[in-house]
């Protein structure tokens, strides 16, 4: 098979190697100075210390990444994948799989409603998601991760091709419940970094990642997923990781929105996106708009835009009045 992977970003880079020992691979970036940097050093920027074998072919061209490609693997972000995506339709007719998570700026859509208005029909299409950070992905460390697609053929047909050992990927026809445990377990890890900044504990962490769960199936429920999805891997897995690993930039958000730093000197620091703070606000009109209740996500939305600070929207949450527990409520 060779794949045409569309977006030379960490994720797309990790992914890009953990394929090309199996599979012919190209790795397009938009940027033609980026292109020729990574072809006179063998190495990306934003992956540092994983050197691109002869096996990948590094492209700035669309039309040459594109060329005789059964399979297109777009790793822009949301905000980009309208214009990749709509680029790639008169260049060619492969199936597609995006790896990117969250709402597109503007229209607030999720990546499947993107693609649905920008794809042909014919074309099988799906979402890649789960637990899985790229520096852990390129040094080709155990992941396992959902990819949902619109048929149960494409799905399977795509997950065989692309499963390896040490990437193994298992497939779903749930596009929307991947998408909203893709989406909004990125708000709930900012959550979590707050929480461990504030010192507030293991248990606190834990109860915040519990009830954050529940958040994302009640929202997710309403919009057509399927409870498996918010207890495997794209749901549950994904909001784990991401609420603990040190890798994540959305915790580190948390981390250091609660050591009192305000968000636009954070996100300068970081130096790379994280997806929850543009999320929270998109996730927030969402869950209104069909009446779901996400009070995390409104504790995060307040913090951002500065109503409260960190102790404040942490005792906000610990008053809420008790309530029974029951599968997503």
């Amino acid at each position: 098979m060779k794949l045409a992977v569309l977006g030379a970003g960490a994720w797309g880079t990790a992914f890009a190697l953990a394929q090309s020992a199996r599979h012919e691979t190209s790795l397009w970036t938009w940027q033609q100075t980026h292109c020729e940097a990574m072809r006179a050093t063998r190495e990306n920027d934003f992956l540092k210390g994983h050197v691109l074998p002869a096996t990948i072919a590094l492209e700035h061209d669309l039309a040459t990444a594109l060329s005789g490609a059964d399979l297109v693997v777009v790793a822009t972000p949301t905000s980009a994948l309208r214009a990749v995506l709509a680029a790639v339709v008169p260049l060619c007719r492969a199936p597609v799989v995006w790896l990117c998570k969250g709402f597109e700026p503007g229209s607030s859509k999720f990546a499947h409603e993107v693609a649905d208005e920008t794809l042909p029909a014919a074309v099988p299409r799906g979402v890649l998601s789960g637990p899985s950070f790229a520096e852990e992905v390129a040094r080709g460390l155990p992941a396992a991760v959902t990819l949902a697609a619109t048929t149960t053929e494409f799905a399977e047909t795509a997950a065989r091709e692309l499963h390896s050992s040490r990437l193994r990927i298992y497939s779903s026809t749930d596009l929307p419940g991947v998408e909203v445990g893709g989406a909004v377990k990125n708000v709930m890890a900012i959550a979590a970094g707050v929480s461990d900044g504030l010192g507030l504990g293991l248990s606190a962490r834990a109860a915040l990642m519990t009830r954050g769960l529940a958040e994302i199936a009640r929202l997710g429920l309403r919009l057509g997923g399927r409870m498996e999805t918010f207890l495997g891997l794209a749901g549950a897995g994904d909001l784990i990781l991401t609420c603990t690993g040190d890798l994540s930039r959305n915790r580190r958000v948390g981390l250091a929105l609660a050591a009192g730093h305000p968000i636009d000197r954070i996100l300068a620091d970081l130096g790379h996106v994280a997806e929850g703070v543009g999320t929270a606000r998109e996730v927030r009109r969402l869950a209104r708009s069909v009446q779901v209740e996400m009070p995390i996500t409104e504790a995060v939305c307040r913090l951002l835009d500065g109503e409260i600070d960190a102790a404040a929207a942490a005792e906000a949450l610990l008053r809420r009045d008790p309530k029974a527990e029951a599968p997503g409520t």
